[in-house]
């Protein structure tokens, strides 16, 4: 099966807008675990728009599924990253003003800043992927770079999709193969929905995470967190 990391900046989001403490980051990460997630996901900017550096740090006392941290690989979030230790680091080429993640690396023009990167994570028993487009050629450059996984950037399906397009996932399917034959493990998130997880799940072979915040959040507002996640998870079976 498939394992869900919930990500949690959503929630974030909604509390710097009051300031304090309400809705807690803290316990929505105990929460999400609770509803049966099988991960949790943070991605801090450099700017704490959303999860500040700090979230980072209180919340991995209290994970006991994975802990998923995304983030641009400055020397401020490596610093973070290997004192904290997550389960996974997930490496994603965010421009300081980016709104959202909006492209995947290109492995091959970066491959020895990535494979610098992903040795020193290796030694400090950290599981690397990396946000990748979903094309032939990243998908070789990224196993050239010695990741454990990928994450396919999945919004162009997600867009496809809802217009009634099925065909926008042949190529990460063809991108899933070609990893699978290259050793390497499948994660995949960005605009993933109650509306298209079976569906994309049914079609990417051997996929082993799926990492989903934005849409999740959104229909909890209407569903509830512990009905939407359980859905995720009957979905992904």
């Amino acid at each position: 099966m498939t394992k869900l990391s919930v990500n949690i900046n959503k929630i974030a989001t909604l509390r710097n807008a009051r300031g304090g403490n309400s809705p807690s980051v803290l316990q929505a990460a105990i929460d999400v675990q609770d509803f049966g997630a099988e991960g949790v996901t943070i991605h801090p900017r450099p700017d704490e728009r959303h999860i500040r550096y700090q979230d980072a740090y209180d919340i991995k006392p209290v994970i006991t599924t994975e802990y998923n941290i995304e983030g641009n690989p400055i020397e401020s979030f490596l610093k973070m990253v290997f004192e904290i230790k997550p389960t996974q680091v997930t490496l994603v080429p965010d421009s300081i003003d980016a709104i959202t993640s909006n492209a995947g690396w290109d492995t091959v023009t970066h491959k020895s800043f990535l494979s610098e990167i992903i040795s020193e994570c290796k030694k400090q028993d950290i599981r690397t992927s990396i946000f990748v487009d979903p094309s032939l050629a990243m998908i070789e450059g990224a196993a050239n770079t010695g990741t454990d996984r990928i994450e396919l950037y999945t919004e162009e399906f997600a867009e496809q999709y809802a217009l009634g397009n099925k065909k926008a996932i042949e190529p990460y399917t063809k991108c899933a193969v070609l990893a699978n034959e290259l050793g390497l493990g499948i994660n995949a998130g960005h605009d993933l929905s109650l509306d298209n997880i079976q569906f994309f799940n049914e079609n990417i072979p051997n996929l082993l995470e799926v990492s989903i915040g934005h849409a999740l959040i959104c229909e909890s507002l209407y569903l509830g967190m512990e009905n939407v996640i359980k859905s995720y998870l009957q979905k992904l079976k």
